[in-house]
């Protein structure tokens, strides 16, 4: 149970920063990524301004940030590049336990 509650708030961290840049461009799409299992810190989960219409300076001039309900920041955003990576290696067993599905 704790471990599908990490795994819920991992895509909840990727949801709530793309949400809360959509508010100002008027735009409802939501931007969705999905991560390889077991993938190691650093590796590019995706082009976040970019794919929400920014650069990366109006990115960072709104301050975007990551913000887990556990506390956890299992991604990184860099704001000088605007690109959302992971923070450290992802383990699906640790975060999803056996579950057939893991989000």
């Amino acid at each position: 149970r704790r471990r599908r509650r990490r795994a819920m708030a991992i895509a909840r961290q990727v949801l709530c920063v793309s949400s809360l840049l959509w508010l100002p461009l008027a735009r409802a799409e939501p931007i969705r990524y999905s991560v390889a299992e077991e993938a190691e810190s650093g590796s590019l989960v995706g082009k976040l301004a970019e794919d929400a219409g920014l650069t990366p300076a109006q990115l960072s001039a709104r301050r975007a940030r990551l913000v887990a309900e556990d506390g956890r920041q299992h991604f990184r955003l860099d704001r000088s590049s605007g690109r959302l990576v992971v923070a450290g290696r992802l383990d699906r067993e640790e975060l999803c336990g056996q579950a057939g599905t893991c989000m």
